[in-house]
């Protein structure tokens, strides 16, 4: 009797077994950064967290250096259901839904508190729900500091821009933005940047100082000029399609742990990005200098009036932030 018990407990185990391992699901998640970048290791954090809360029922693998597909590839399979999830950036996507350009203007954002507060708030939730009917929902910001010009001549007024091919991301406001300031904005895949300017298709970048270590740039341009336009965070989203197949339980535990992560990435950020100039400044010879920014935000000034002419709810979204401020 005890052996036919014990055969018995045995299948019910091995049953309740095969039924968890058949419920549990590794959601893909594909960025265009290298594994050391502070950006996948807060995406590493926030899948362990997930596990974590889910009982190991929702995994996610991060997918680094765009293993299958970069931001606009990874933006479109996702919104298809091919792809679950993606990292991007407010930059790109913009294109996707308009919410996002408000975080893109120029000096919209009075410091890093205002900046924090507005992400991690009412603002920034109701930004990251705007996209639900267009394939993809946004979970969490992350930050990303504010981005400057590089190359290999010192940028310190608007008429040091005049001529120069300055790259940028597939954003209209960035390539307005260049535009004001005298540039000649000239779109190019991130991952493509290294070799753009090594070989001189454009004369130089915008980001933050980690584009120079992280992503080897401070090998070519020699020149970090700190005017610090704007402050654009990351963005981690999931398919429409693969949110709503989540349970409700499922969807709360994964909007936690991308919170924390969230949190996790903020706490980091600002050690990583002192050591990575350090870094760039004795190891790869780079020179940062400060820069006036007043200049820069007056030739920008016309992009307010503009986004906020194109859509009311950018119009909106401006008014919020820079209430914010306060």
């Amino acid at each position: 009797m005890m052996n036919r018990l014990a055969v018995l407990a045995g299948v019910a185990f091995m049953a309740f077994a095969t039924a968890t391992t058949a419920d549990a699901r590794t959601l893909k998640l594909n960025h265009n950064n290298p594994e050391d970048h502070p950006l996948h290791k807060s995406m590493e954090f926030m899948g362990k967290r997930v596990e974590e809360l889910t009982n190991g029922d929702i995994k996610i693998r991060v997918y680094a250096n765009a293993q299958l597909g970069n931001q606009r590839e990874s933006m479109e399979l996702m919104q298809n259901g091919s792809l679950d999830m993606a990292r991007s950036n407010a930059s790109e996507l913009e294109a996707f839904e308009e919410s996002y350009s408000a975080l893109n203007l120029p000096f919209i954002f009075a410091n890093e508190e205002h900046y924090y507060k507005v992400l991690s708030g009412e603002i920034g939730d109701d930004i990251l729900a705007a996209s639900k009917d267009n394939g993809f929902v946004g979970l969490a910001y992350y930050v990303e500091g504010a981005r400057s010009f590089y190359s290999n001549k010192e940028i310190r007024t608007p008429a040091d821009l005049k001529g120069m091919k300055i790259r940028v991301q597939p954003s209209p406001t960035a390539i307005r933005m260049v535009e004001l300031l005298g540039g000649s904005p000239t779109p190019i895949a991130f991952g493509e940047l290294y070799s753009a300017l090594q070989q001189g298709v454009v004369d130089g970048a915008e980001n933050n100082p980690l584009a120079l270590t992280v992503n080897r740039h401070g090998e070519i341009a020699k020149v970090f000029s700190e005017n610090e336009h704007t402050m654009i965070p990351s963005v981690v989203m999931i398919s429409t399609q693969t949110w709503d197949s989540l349970s409700a339980e499922q969807q709360k535990a994964l909007k936690q742990a991308a919170r924390e992560s969230m949190d996790f990435h903020r706490e980091g950020w600002n050690k990583q990005v002192a050591e990575g100039k350090a870094l760039a400044e004795k190891e790869m010879g780079v020179k940062f200098i400060a820069v006036d920014k007043a200049p820069f935000a007056a030739a920008v000034q016309p992009m307010y009036e503009e986004a906020a002419a194109k859509s009311p709810r950018v119009a909106d979204l401006i008014k919020r932030i820079q209430a914010a401020a306060n």
